[in-house]
This record gives C-alpha cells, sequence and structure tokens, in this order.
C-alpha cells in the first residue's frame, strides 16, 4: 500500500508494540527485523515487549526501544531477542502462594500506559487465542502473525519456524543412515510435535527413512517389524524409524515424563518402539532423540523469507486499521484470516494427502 505524504505525516505518532509468545523458534528475530524497518517507513516507533506479556503485567512495563540500527543484524540470529514465555496464563496465574489470579487487567492497562496504538503479536494458537480474548477484553487493537515448528496453526499452510526445525530433523536422518549402516542397527529419531505429524513426515520423506510414525495415524507393532524385516531379507541391515513425540503406544497411551517443575511433557515414545522393535525382530535398536535442537539456530532461508513477508504485511494491515486478524500463507502469497478462523482448530497431517500418499508410494511405512 503506497500512501500520500500527507497520510504519513498523519499517521507518524503511531507507536505500536510486538511481542513474541509461546515456544521459541526460528526467524522470530527476523520477524521483529521486518516490522521495525516497515514501520519506520510510516513514521512509527516501534517498542518490543520484553517476556511476552509478563512485560506488560510488570510495573513498571519492561520494553526496548527499537531502532533500525538495533534490528540490523537480527535476520540471521535464532531465537527472540525479546525473550518469551509458555508458562503462566493470564486469566488463571499462578501465584506464590499457590494460588491463580486473573491479571489481564494488568496486562491491558500495560497496553495502554506504553500508549501503543496496536500490538502485534507473535506466537502458536494457544498465545494467539490469549492473546485475542486479551484485545478482545480491553477494546485494543491487535495483529497475530503464526509461529510454531509443530506447524499446527490453523487457516495457514506455513508457520515460521517450521522450515528450519524440518531441515534440522532432516540432517539429523541424513547422519544417521551412515552410522546405522556402519553397525547393521535399526535408529529411531524422535522429533517434536505435540498434536501434529508435520516435522516427522516432511523431514521422514526428505531423509529418506524407512518408517515414519504420525499421531494422526494408528500403527501396529507387527507391520513395523515386517517393514525391517523385509530390508533383511533384502541385504539390507539397517533402517531409520522417524517418529513424532505425540505418537501413543499401539495401545493407545500417550507416553509421557514429570519435569522438575512438575510439568507433564511428552517423550519416550522412541525408547517404547526401541524395546519393542528388538523384541520382534532381534534388530540392535538405538534412538537419538532430537528435541531442542529443532528451535535453535540460525532460521533457514525460506524461515527468513517468510518472516519478513509477514512482519511487513502485519504493519499494512495496521496502517490499513485492519485489527483482530491474523497474517497467513496461502496459495503461495501472504492473506490475513480473522483470529477467531485460526484458533478454531489446529491444522493436522492430511492422512489422504501428497505427502501422506508420496510415503506410501515410495515403499515408506507409515505403521499400518
Amino acid at each position: 500500500m503506497q500512501w500520500s505524504m500527507e497520510q504519513r505525516a498523519m499517521a507518524a505518532k503511531k507507536r505500536i508494540g510486538i511481542l513474541t509468545s509461546g515456544g521459541d523458534c526460528a526467524g522470530l528475530n527476523a520477524i521483529i527485523r521486518a516490522v521495525v524497518h516497515h514501520a519506520s517507513s510510516y513514521g512509527w516507533e516501534t517498542i518490543g515487549i520484553l517476556g511476552a506479556t509478563n512485560g506488560l503485567m510488570s510495573r513498571p512495563c519492561q520494553y526496548m526501544d527499537f531502532k533500525l540500527h538495533k534490528v540490523d543484524s537480527l535476520l540471521t540470529q535464532g531465537g527472540t531477542i525479546l525473550g518469551t514465555t509458555n508458562k503462566g496464563d493470564p486469566f488463571a496465574f499462578p501465584m506464590p502462594d499457590g494460588t491463580v489470579k486473573n491479571r489481564a487487567q494488568e496486562i491491558i492497562d500495560g497496553y495502554y500506559e506504553l500508549g501503543l496504538h496496536a500490538l502485534i503479536g507473535i506466537g502458536g494458537d494457544g498465545s494467539l487465542a490469549i492473546l485475542h480474548r486479551l484485545a478482545e477484553q480491553g477494546g485494543f487493537n491487535f495483529v497475530g502473525i503464526p509461529k510454531t515448528i509443530d506447524n499446527d496453526v490453523g487457516v495457514t499452510e506455513l508457520s515460521i519456524g517450521f522450515d528450519t526445525a524440518v531441515n534440522i530433523a532432516t540432517e539429523a536422518i541424513d547422519r544417521l543412515h551412515f552410522t546405522a549402516a556402519s553397525h547393521n542397527r535399526v535408529m529411531i529419531l524422535e522429533v517434536m510435535g505435540r498434536d501434529a505429524g508435520h516435522i516427522a513426515l516432511h523431514a521422514g520423506i526428505a531423509g529418506g527413512a524407512h518408517v515414519i510414525l504420525i499421531p494422526e495415524m494408528s500403527y501396529s507393532i507387527a507391520k513395523i517389524c515386517e517393514k525391517i524385516q523385509e530390508r533383511q531379507e533384502m541385504g539390507l541391515k539397517h533402517s531409520i524409524v522417524v517418529v513424532s513425540e505425540a505418537v501413543c503406544t499401539e495401545a493407545g497411551e500417550s507416553i509421557t515424563k514429570i519435569e522438575q517443575f512438575g510439568e507433564c511433557r511428552l517423550g519416550g515414545i522412541g525408547q517404547y518402539l526401541a524395546n519393542e522393535i528388538t523384541k520382534g525382530t532381534g534388530a540392535e535398536t538405538r534412538v537419538t532423540v532430537l528435541g531442542h535442537l529443532q528451535r535453535g539456530g540460525i532460521p533457514s532461508p525460506h524461515d527468513r523469507l517468510l518472516a519478513s513477508c509477514f512482519g511487513v504485511a502485519a504493519v499494512d494491515l495496521i496502517a490499513e486499521g485492519k485489527f483482530d486478524r491474523m497474517v497467513a500463507w496461502q496459495d503461495r502469497q501472504v492473506v490475513s484470516v480473522p483470529i477467531n478462523e485460526a484458533i478454531a482448530g489446529y491444522r493436522v497431517v492430511d492422512t489422504e494427502g501428497t505427502l501422506a500418499k508420496a510415503a506410501r508410494g515410495l515403499g515408506i511405512c507409515l505403521g499400518s
């Protein structure tokens, strides 16, 4: 959108805020860079809220001023310079005495104390739902940008961080092939994917895995063992299995672990499968849990491009007065959709879609 000099002068006093919320991923800083650059072309000031909504909850509010020279080197930097959190729902915030408190109004007050015209929130479906609710209650202007390595935000075909995570998982599979072949082993790679198996399916196909298991599809241990034994009979003594952390046992039970602060986390399906495969085939089996390596590191070129496009589009939505919307990637271009549509449901793997069909056509065992 091209603005006249008069329109730019009228908009010059606007101050917008930006925050990152939920789990970190590659590409967040590239979004911040794009927002600051494009907002400056409108003559607007941009500030970064520190620690997600905690920065608006603090008194005084915690934030940093952004100037162009401060964001110049952010394109390739992983993580988020603003900090983030995936704990503490502001509508039921855990207090030191063990109680919970609704602290939403404190966040809303922080927005107005900072004199913001609009807030750009970068998050997954959970974070976007909370920010949408805060904006509705507080009557403030909000624009969302989707990010999650799981790629499960509704309506958008791609979210920030997903491509980098797939690249990292694919590289891990590439490396595991060599050690698996050297020792005639079955190598299991457990990847992230809380509700959807996009990382496992994409990386598994790209990396040449022989078995891919995702939460959207049931599986049979017998079928997995049959695939491995078929390879053994062909003289192919090693196999690669990629599994999403959200996959349940064959009986349908989730495998979780309790972490140091009492949180229940997914994890352990890889070892369960290793035990069952060893029993069923006699093959020596090893497990690699990729974990947070998928979140870290330098963003891929595609994530940098997507982040740049999303950041620019979010600023343009503010300029056009279009709020309570999320930027999205559809049909090879950036669009915007109502937040309600984006958070109405998460995006799962289409079990009859192109990638699933390609995997089957390649002879990859999907568990059944």
